[in-house]
């Protein structure tokens, strides 16, 4: 009979898979009619080339960065977000994606 992995290492073995990167935010226009290109941008630079993903307006970007699984309590994050709002354009540091879940967001070039 075989032990079941501990919670750690399971994390552990995930992180391992996962790619380490950022999230770069930029927004065009103002207001209602704004929309958001994001790109995730690997530190590895293995892979694909990123794909840039459009989100037209405020709730889609912030439903896109929920489905990718982006922490909104961080600080980190909400910096992030408010730099967009401010400035136009912001990154979210040390965000980490699965292969998989790059696929699915379809943040890279097939």
């Amino acid at each position: 009979m075989s032990v079941p992995a501990s919670r750690t290492a399971l994390a552990q073995n995930s992180q391992a898979t996962s790619a380490r990167g950022f999230l770069r935010i930029v927004r065009h226009g103002a207001g209602p009619a704004a929309v958001y290109v994001l790109t995730y941008h690997r530190l590895d630079r293995m892979g694909s080339p990123p794909k840039p993903v459009l989100a037209d307006g405020a709730q889609p970007l912030l439903d896109l960065l929920d489905q990718m699984g982006v922490d909104f309590r961080s600080s980190r994050v909400r910096g992030a977000l408010e730099d967009v709002l401010r400035l136009g354009s912001a990154n979210i540091p040390d965000l980490w994606l699965s292969g998989q879940q790059i696929v699915e967001q379809g943040l890279i070039e097939r």
